[in-house]
């Protein structure tokens, strides 16, 4: 069988920190959503396997192949051909990064789950100092890269997002949060039956716990290709956590509301005193057609949150799955 290209990228200088095995998680389970990422799969594979021996007695890696355009899952059957300790799982079509990565974690075998990115952005060299960290009391662990690489719009774009998650989570670790994540697999009972098209992962892991920290991390350049977040993607899924996971833009629309029905009881009682006071009242059609279209503006707003709301509970009721598996290898039947 022919050997898979290994790909040469830039390795951070990491903090030299002692490595040993954490007494409390002898095993993990590292879950990586795949996506167009054939070229940079085996060096992932050799980079996370020095690593995984020196902190963990027992390990797998999971690769969650989201539909990639590419000859990714060809390259997942051969890693796994090569390495008893890699298994793999082909989506029908690409769901998105949160949905492979919930199919990755019901799988999960092992007492800690550890995700991260198919770009080699997320050191593997990192994931001792995340471990230790876990073992302070916490149930999930983020971390946060010190310097993000990425470009000005990309890094509004997620500042924007991480807003929004701090709205769904309810938790101040919210800030840091990162696809680079530690956590105890027990921590998935809280969501193990969640069945809907919107996804989100941290929002999911609140379920379970409150006990979130955070450590700072290195972050590496994207070694190939472009990332596949756009502008608009990112938007979308802010937009996505609010209305998903909060009451926060219903509660909006009702103090949006309120104001408007206190400011048009002002204008009625101005209106009603020159009336009163003067025999005569507001004159002009300007004046009338302002006012209706503010109160219709307020109207048709608070209509359109609660049509986003209306719209996800009418996917959920169709009992659409997060993710539908075409191919499992390595997996227990």
């Amino acid at each position: 069988m022919s050997r898979l290209p290994v790909m040469k990228v830039f390795r951070p200088e990491l903090r030299q920190t002692p490595v040993s095995r954490v007494a409390d998680t002898p095993s993990a389970s590292v879950v990586v959503p795949v996506y167009n990422s054939a070229a940079g799969l085996a060096t992932l594979v050799e980079r996370l396997k020095p690593v995984l021996d020196s902190c963990c007695l027992r390990y797998e890696l999971i690769l969650v192949n989201d539909g990639s355009a590419d000859h990714s899952w060809e390259v997942i059957r051969q890693l796994c051909a090569d390495n008893a300790w890699i298994r793999g799982i082909n989506l029908m079509r690409n769901y998105g990064q949160h949905s492979a990565l919930l199919c990755g974690i019901r799988a999960s075998r092992h007492a800690v789950v550890v995700t991260l990115d198919d770009d080699l952005q997320n050191p593997p060299e990192e994931i001792p100092r995340l471990l230790g960290q876990l073992e302070r009391g916490y149930d999930v662990v983020y971390g946060t890269p010190r310097r993000e690489q990425h470009a000005l719009w990309r890094n509004a774009a997620s500042r924007l997002t991480k807003v929004a998650l701090q709205g769904a989570m309810g938790i101040e670790a919210a800030r840091s949060v990162s696809a680079f994540r530690v956590f105890r697999t027990r921590v998935r009972d809280g969501f193990q039956h969640y069945n809907g098209p919107f996804v989100s992962i941290d929002v999911l892991l609140t379920w379970s716990t409150k006990r979130f920290g955070a450590i700072e991390v290195q972050h590496a350049p994207r070694a190939l290709g472009n990332s596949n977040y756009t502008l608009g993607k990112l938007i979308n899924h802010a937009v996505n956590l609010i209305t998903g996971f909060t009451t926060l833009p219903l509660r909006l629309a009702t103090w949006i509301g309120f104001a408007f029905t206190l400011f048009g009881a002002v204008i009625f009682g101005f209106v009603l005193w020159r009336y009163i006071s003067r025999g005569d009242s507001v004159p002009g059609f300007p004046f009338i057609a302002s006012i209706v279209s503010l109160f219709s503006g307020a109207q048709l707003f608070a209509l359109g949150i609660i049509g986003e709301y209306m719209a996800r509970m009418h996917f959920r009721s169709m009992g659409a799955p997060s993710a539908v598996i075409g191919e499992r290898i390595g997996m227990d039947e």
